[in-house]
């Protein structure tokens, strides 16, 4: 499935991966290739963007929001916790 993760500022992430998973407001949650279509708001917390069994990347995000349709994960973040 593809990927992209921007913020106000820049794109931090565009690309494949098998699995995200993301802090949402009533918990957290991960989205899988195919994954029924979901819209959902995010807390504070961590994103983790799968690409393989080897390969991820994390980015700690302040809030935002999710949404999965037609095998595409948008993600819209508020900021970047250091």
């Amino acid at each position: 499935m593809k990927v992209e993760i921007i913020s106000p500022e820049t794109v931090l992430y565009k690309g494949e991966a098998i699995l995200v998973r993301v802090p949402g407001t009533s918990g957290s949650f991960e989205i899988l290739n195919r994954h029924s279509p979901i819209v959902s708001t995010l807390s504070a917390g961590e994103i983790k963007v799968k690409e393989s069994a080897q390969s991820s990347h994390t980015f700690r995000i302040t809030g935002g929001a999710v949404e999965f349709s037609g095998n595409l994960v948008s993600i819209a973040v508020h900021g970047l916790k250091k």
